[in-house]
């Protein structure tokens, strides 16, 4: 399933947005092979905006079709930018699972104390990404020439006629946006009666001036004897983020790229675009990106603590659980030798993988420290219970991990829908444990001799 979002130029009104909407629709309709179904929502998002709308559309199986969701992803975000007075952003719901924001891997706010340069640096900012080819779908939450009619009321003249300022405001209110009159039952229960004018009299600049006001004496008095009209065009929102004056920009990652790289290009040009009382925040998915990473690493180094302290007692032995634990350095670099070579990237699910193969890759060490220091018991020196024990747990180590191995295979064919997001952590598990087997099976007997040496004699 992919997600579209699309924009028409601000102050489009809701049939302008439905017309682009269903030449949209046309594209999707013709390409049977490769959409299942979509289902599309126009206005209402952001506080009514009706020059928005998103599409979600759902995808074949994958062996139904000969595209791949990237490619036919790519295919949508040209046609439908063909479309005239369109802009359409095209995201992969995948990766909107671990923030509540839009859901943009590059998602970041610029804030400042003035609205103004604000823009202007944010203008300048999204320029210098859109020019980059590692960011595509370049948008903002900045959006401008919302037309606005104000009405600017002509303090002396209405003074002079006895009309109040507040008269004036609640005249237009009521006219053009309603009032509540009262209520009625229907039904068992309360409805509000709401009053205004027909939508004839009410959608030009023009129409207000024909209104008419009522002074302290009870007197109607024209609206445009005491008012002027000025239209200008303005902001369709104003954002804030913690309490300060905030643009935001979004965009995807280009096929092939990363995300840790594309957020560093967005903070070496938030550190050389921004002069001082500017600053780059950033939200969303990146945030959330950022601080995965961070805990993930901390759960990674925190757990070879806490194994190391757990063999420690279990051992008796400060230099067994070191031993053990030399597994681990062979399973991280097998598994980032088989994401390179699959051609897949360090995200959250393959640090994951890393952190599983913490508890697979040690049990082949202590199988082999745990019976070697069994046989030693025995009267047996080092080199000798090394000889004995090897062979001997050469089998059940091989057993472990062949069936790891095939139990890892599965997911990282990328069978069935959605797989894609499993096949980093099976690569990750595959290779880790592959490798750090082979090479345990040698550099563990090796560092057990030699550490061997700095212990104490074991008693018989």
């Amino acid at each position: 399933m992919l997600m579209v979002r699309i924009q028409t130029p601000v102050g489009s009104s809701l049939p302008f947005t439905d017309d682009r909407f269903r030449r949209a629709e046309e594209f999707l309709m013709g390409r049977p092979a490769e959409v299942r179904r979509y289902f599309a929502a126009i206005g209402g998002f952001g506080g009514g905006e009706a020059n928005t709308g998103i599409l979600f559309v759902t995808l074949k199986p994958r062996n139904e079709r000969k595209m791949t969701q990237q490619e036919f992803m790519e295919v949508v975000r040209k046609e439908f930018n063909k479309i005239p007075d369109v802009k359409a952003i095209v995201q992969d719901l995948s990766i909107q699972g671990f923030t509540a924001k839009r859901g943009f891997p590059v998602e970041f706010n610029i804030q400042g104390p003035e609205w103004g340069k604000l823009i202007e640096y944010s203008q300048k900012i999204g320029e210098k990404m859109e020019a980059n080819p590692i960011f595509t779908d370049v948008d903002t939450d900045y959006q401008t020439d919302m037309p606005e009619v104000r009405v600017l009321p002509d303090r002396s003249r209405a003074a002079e006629r006895g009309v109040s300022v507040e008269t004036i405001a609640q005249t237009i209110r009521a006219a053009v946006g309603g009032i509540r009159a009262g209520k009625f039952t229907e039904g068992g229960r309360r409805n509000d009666v709401r009053i205004r004018l027909q939508e004839s009299d009410r959608t030009r600049a023009e129409d207000i001036q024909k209104l008419y006001v009522r002074n302290f004496q009870g007197e109607l008095i024209p609206l445009k004897e005491v008012t002027t009209l000025a239209e200008k065009p303005t902001l369709l929102t104003i954002t804030r983020r913690n309490r300060e004056r905030s643009v935001g920009l979004f965009a995807n990652v280009a096929v092939g790229r990363s995300q840790a790289e594309a957020l560093d290009i967005v903070k070496k040009l938030g550190s050389e675009g921004l002069p001082e009382g500017y600053r780059v925040e950033f939200s969303g998915s990146a945030e959330t990106f950022k601080e995965s990473f961070q805990s993930l690493i901390f759960a990674l180094w925190l757990g070879i603590i806490v194994s190391y302290m757990i063999l420690a007692s279990q051992f008796n032995s400060f230099l067994h659980p070191f031993t053990v634990l030399l597994a681990l350095p062979f399973s991280i670099s097998g598994a980032f030798l088989a994401l390179l070579v699959a051609g897949e990237s360090l995200n959250i699910y393959s640090m994951i993988g890393l952190i599983l193969l913490m508890g697979i890759v040690k049990k082949n060490s202590i199988l082999l420290v745990d019976f070697t220091n069994k046989i030693r018991k025995g009267g047996k020196n080092v080199h000798d219970a090394l000889l004995e024990a090897c062979p001997m747990r050469l089998r059940p180590i091989l057993m472990t991990s062949i069936a790891t191995l095939a139990a890892a295979i599965p997911p990282a064919l990328g069978v069935g829908p959605g797989a894609e997001t499993r096949i980093p952590m099976a690569v990750a598990v595959i290779g880790g444990v592959f490798l750090s087997t082979l090479l345990t099976l040698l550099v563990v007997p090796a560092a057990y001799s030699l550490l061997s040496r700095l212990e104490r004699p074991i008693k018989s």
